[in-house]
Formats: structure tokens, C-alpha cells, sequence
């Protein structure tokens, strides 16, 4: 099995090849076997599975993800890593490596290319500042997508695994649940890499819907009824949504929704469930 998972082969291997760690890349390597057993487990990865692995760094991952799945497409942004990743994965036949930003990638006609057009599975271990950004881009492309198992900064993982009420809440909350169901799997504290993040991390499993949990008449109107919600969260529903330029909304047109809905007009987003979003969306849209 692989061994690059420990402290000192890490260093050793990125000590050969002369490298530093970019910080613009937010690059932190696992060093921890037991955590990459949990995230393949978590993904379910078997011989029939094609696996997209987003920034697979210096191999760490990418060899685990090899030896149980039948392909593994790598996606490595930073240039200076891929020889690395030639050595590191030269025993893996089945391992494709690319050079490029996942963020930049047509995925739909990666997957066509390399899976031909079936369901992937995503792992990643996600750099922190842009997690948001490639798990909406993984979702909103429509790609053929079974479900992304990610290692993320665990507040992360919790807002999007949270519900109504709560002060995590939120349009990432609301977006990932329209498309999934999340799970967190494991908590990781910062020991678990090179070099140490200054914040713990948490397994995120997100299983796709097969269908979105919840039908609307115009999905890009929900998410703008959504981000105008939380963009002014400390103001009401009604407040909010009317002070949103983009979607030009009177104030009766949303206090007399909520009044159809049973709700009160003070309410605040954070209060409203997925459905209920849907719902005030279809309502608002009709007027």
C-alpha cells in the first residue's frame, strides 16, 4: 500500500525535489494513513468507479484513491507539483494527471472524455479559500456526479451541514442541501498535515440528489431570493429581499407572500427552511 502518509516521507519527497509549499495555493498535505482509510471508505470507492481528485498535491491521496477505484482523473493547478505526481503515481496505470485549474476546466467534457458520460466521484482535499467556489462549480455544472467527499476547514463543514436557526445557516447551507446530503464523517485536527493549518478540518460527504429535494419554477431565482436573504441577515426577510436591486421586489409583493405562507412579516431568513425558500421563490415569481 502506499506509504507516502507519514511525516517523513513527505518531507523527504518534497525535500528531492526542491519544492515549497505556496501558500497562494493553500496547500497542506495529509500525513495521516488512518484519515485517507476514512475518506475513501466515506466515498465508497471500488474498481468500478471513476474518481475526479481536485489538487491531488504531491500523490499522497491520489495513490490510495488508485488502488481502490478503476480511474483517477488528478487535477493539480500548481505546475511545479506535477513532476512530482509523475513519480510519486508511476506504478498507477490508471491515474491521468492534469495541469490545470479546476475552476478554469470544462468538467463536463472531462468526464464525457474519461468516463464516457457516467457518474464520477469527487475527493478532494480542498484549499480552504475557495472550498465554496469549487463545491458550487461542481454542482451548478451539471456534471454527471455521484457525490464529493472533501476535506474542508471544519466551520466550513459545519455551516453547510446546518439547519434553520442556527447562526451558521446560510445561502452555502441552503445551495449544497438543494443538491445533496451532507455528512460530516470525521473531524481532523491541523497535526494531520504539512504544514499545519491554523484551523481544525472535517471530512464532508456530500451524496447527490438523485432529484433536488424541493421543485421551483426558476432554480437561478431561488438562489437570488436566497443570497439576498443572507446578505442582509440581520435584517428582516421583508427588508431584505425589497433592498435587493437585482431583483427588483415591492414590499407588499414579499410581506403579502409571507402573509399566504402563515408567516410573519418580521421574520428573518435564517428562520426559513429550503422549502420554504422554494416556495416564497414560486410565490414572488408569479407576481
Amino acid at each position: 500500500m502506499p506509504d507516502l502518509a507519514t511525516p517523513s516521507n513527505t518531507i523527504k519527497i518534497l525535500n528531492k525535489h526542491n519544492f515549497s509549499v505556496q501558500k497562494k495555493f493553500g496547500q497542506n498535505f495529509l500525513i495521516d494513513r488512518h484519515i485517507l482509510e476514512k475518506i475513501v471508505k466515506a466515498a465508497k470507492i471500488n474498481k468500478a468507479d471513476c474518481v475526479l481528485e481536485i489538487g491531488p498535491g504531491i500523490g499522497t491521496m491520489t495513490q490510495y484513491l488508485a488502488h481502490h477505484s478503476g480511474k483517477v482523473i488528478a487535477v493539480e493547478i500548481d505546475k511545479k507539483l506535477i513532476p512530482i505526481l509523475h513519480e510519486t503515481l508511476a506504478d498507477y496505470d490508471n491515474v491521468i494527471i492534469k495541469n490545470q485549474d479546476i475552476l478554469k476546466t470544462d468538467l463536463l467534457s472531462l468526464v464525457n472524455e474519461n468516463n464516457d458520460g457516467k457518474p464520477i466521484k469527487v475527493v478532494a482535499n480542498l484549499p480552504y479559500y475557495i472550498t465554496t467556489p469549487i463545491i458550487m462549480l461542481l454542482f451548478e455544472q451539471h456534471i454527471p456526479l455521484e457525490s464529493i467527499t472533501v476535506m474542508v476547514q471544519k466551520e466550513v463543514a459545519e455551516r453547510i451541514k446546518t439547519g434553520p436557526g442556527s447562526k451558521e445557516y446560510g445561502a452555502l447551507s441552503l445551495a449544497v442541501q438543494y443538491y445533496a446530503r451532507p455528512e460530516i464523517i470525521a473531524s481532523v485536527p491541523p497535526a494531520c498535515f504539512i504544514p499545519r493549518p491554523a484551523v481544525s478540518s472535517a471530512i464532508l460527504h456530500l451524496k447527490k440528489h438523485k432529484e433536488p429535494t424541493v421543485t421551483v419554477n426558476d432554480e437561478g431565482f431561488l438562489f437570488g431570493i436566497i443570497r439576498a436573504a443572507f446578505n442582509q441577515r440581520r435584517k428582516t426577510l421583508a427588508n431584505a429581499l425589497t433592498n435587493a436591486s437585482d431583483l427588483s421586489l415591492a414590499r407588499s409583493q414579499v410581506t403579502n407572500a409571507l402573509k399566504e405562507m402563515g408567516l410573519i412579516e418580521s421574520i428573518r431568513g435564517e428562520a426559513l427552511s429550503l422549502i420554504e425558500f422554494a416556495l416564497l421563490a414560486d410565490k414572488l415569481g408569479c407576481t
